[in-house]
């Protein structure tokens, strides 16, 4: 038998489960009603938590409908109050008035005309076909479908934002959701991800909200920790309406720009090649063979133009430096083999090596310490 593995992070679930709930409701929605209540019976649910990330979730197949969203909520005035004010400041905070935002997961329409109302080009996405066409009839853009993976494209999109609410706890994989709503966003994408709140059902000893058609149970952590490996930046987390709902603000994580670090590189080649080109050819050593000095060998194009590099440990000493292929030699050498300037490349000893050279070695010898800013006289 298969062990059974965490939906989010793939790691073993703890052997033991944390609950056992025998007799449940096999389903939340579509009671049973007089012709098939004989026929009903209940379903054992046993609770587990994630060795790894820590979810708490059901290993269970998910109900038949899980892939259709079913609001009784969406016909609460206060619901719908509070809809209408987290989406307009949604919309203002992103600048996406006018722009396409896609609900996933949207059932009639109850939360999609509201995100309409705030002002974006609002787009559901809808599994269920009697759903589908009764936003249709209600004027609303609504597409059939499920986002089951990476791959999926979405008609419409990219879009600049998207909404799925109390929806992604019903998935048995919610990495590929999230996979598939990532790729059909912008570049400078956001988002609205909310859940049921397992962090207000631990603090109240809510015992009785575990139910067959929610396969995960998200705090804000493991909330946190999924979005995050599924390549979402979570811009905060809160806990919203009467605390029962776990509602992440994201955006789709951006490629960092490192043009800062391609620049200092190009500033500092230059002053090191200045500074040696003061001296005779071969006239400069490093001190140091630590792996920052021998990264800013290669970096800075020193291979050419550095006699030797000093370090004082002797298991590197009689060696070569890996790709500028410099010798690495004892202190002494600064004696038997004079230079004419050190350039001291060693971290956080630093100081305390040039101290040393001034010490030890001959007064008229020149000394820089490499700085991240640039080469400082020692």
């Amino acid at each position: 038998m298969t062990r059974p593995c965490c939906r989010v992070c793939a790691r073993d679930l703890f052997d033991e489960p944390l609950l056992r709930y025998a007799n449940m409701p096999r389903v939340a929605q579509f009671l049973p009603d007089e012709s098939t209540v004989r026929a009903d019976t209940g379903r054992d649910l046993n609770i587990r938590q994630c060795s790894g990330c820590g979810l708490v979730q059901l290993t269970d197949e998910p109900v038949h409908y899980y892939k259709d969203v079913i609001r009784a909520s969406g016909l609460s005035e206060e619901m719908r109050a509070f809809r209408a004010k987290q989406f307009k400041g949604f919309v203002e905070r992103f600048a996406l008035a006018g722009k396409k935002v896609i609900e996933i997961g949207c059932g009639r329409g109850e939360y999609l005309s509201l995100l309409r109302d705030a002002g974006t080009m609002a787009v559901g996405l809808e599994h269920s076909e009697a759903s589908v066409a009764a936003c249709r009839a209600a004027g609303l853009d609504v597409a059939r479908g499920f986002v089951e993976g990476a791959d999926d494209v979405l008609a419409g999109g990219p879009f600049d934002g998207f909404a799925i609410l109390n929806f992604l706890e019903h998935h048995p994989n919610p990495n590929a959701t999230l996979r598939g709503i990532h790729r059909n966003l912008s570049e400078q994408g956001v988002g609205l991800v909310e859940v049921p709140n397992f962090d207000m059902m631990l603090r109240e000893r809510q015992f009785a909200e575990f139910m067959s058609d929610h396969l995960c149970y998200f705090t804000e952590d493991t909330l946190t920790s999924a979005l995050s490996i599924n390549g979402f930046e979570v811009l905060e987390c809160t806990e919203e309406f009467h605390r029962y709902i776990l509602s992440a603000v994201v955006r789709k994580r951006r490629k960092l720009d490192l043009s800062d670090l391609h620049a200092q590189q190009a500033r500092l080649r230059e002053e090191v090649h200045a500074y040696i080109g003061r001296f005779s050819p071969k006239g400069v050593a490093v001190w140091g063979a630590g792996h920052q000095a021998l990264a800013l060998l290669s970096l800075l194009d020193l291979g050419h133009a550095v006699r030797y590099v000093v370090d004082s440990a002797p298991f590197k000493q009689g060696k070569f430096t890996p790709a500028t292929h410099i010798p690495i030699v004892a202190p002494s050498a600064l004696e038997t083999d004079p230079v004419e300037a050190v350039i001291v490349i060693a971290a956080g000893y630093s100081d305390e090596v040039a101290r040393i050279i001034r010490s030890t070695f001959r007064k008229d010898l020149n000394v820089a310490i490499w700085r991240e800013s640039g080469l400082e006289p020692a």
